[in-house]
């Protein structure tokens, strides 16, 4: 196999002591692993320069400079949501409510209240087993023990009810 060009021969040697150097500088191991993989991204794609004199003082200065771009993407974007933020209404750097609409907001509740209505006129062990499995959390074994009839019995009556209230939310 080939010898590695210079440039990534003095990456492989120097990786472990670059991610060290970028872990101090950001304050970030996970950063620092990330500048480490843009550098080997970025070397594999470029040709060491002819009056290249020190492949390690290249590796670092390249480093350095992902490492600022990054810096100054993070500003940029902080700055952007900061703009939105106030633009959008909000007064700094607080995140705006996510509420809906308010439209959105009554058709939901619309759709609610018919549910929990098909929900009430379901039979009652119909009722209890969907409440049981989708409200409590049971597993379709617990809902069985706790109601005694079997999983199958459980299985049919969370499917009669998903139906019924799939009927009901296409209204």
């Amino acid at each position: 196999m080939a010898d590695p060009p210079p440039l990534i021969a003095a990456y492989l040697r120097k990786r472990a002591d670059l991610v060290r150097f970028f872990t101090l500088r950001t304050g970030s191991g996970a950063a620092a692993e990330d500048i480490v993989q843009d550098l080997y991204v970025k070397l594999v794609e470029i040709e060491a320069p002819a009056d290249l004199r020190s492949a390690e003082a290249f590796l670092y200065r390249m480093g350095s400079n992902l490492m600022l771009d990054r810096a100054k993407a993070s500003r940029r974007a902080a700055a952007r949501d900061d703009a939105w933020g106030q633009a959008a209404g909000g007064d700094g750097p607080e995140p705006i409510a996510q509420e809906p609409p308010a439209d959105e907001a009554v058709a939901a509740r619309q759709r609610l209240r018919r549910l929990l209505a098909a929900l009430d006129g379901l039979p009652p062990q119909v009722a209890a087993a969907f409440r049981l499995h989708k409200f409590d959390g049971l597993g379709h074994a617990e809902v069985a023990a706790r109601m005694g009839v079997s999983r199958s019995s459980v299985e049919k009556y969370i499917m009669t009810a998903l139906k019924t209230l799939a009927a009901e939310v296409g209204r």
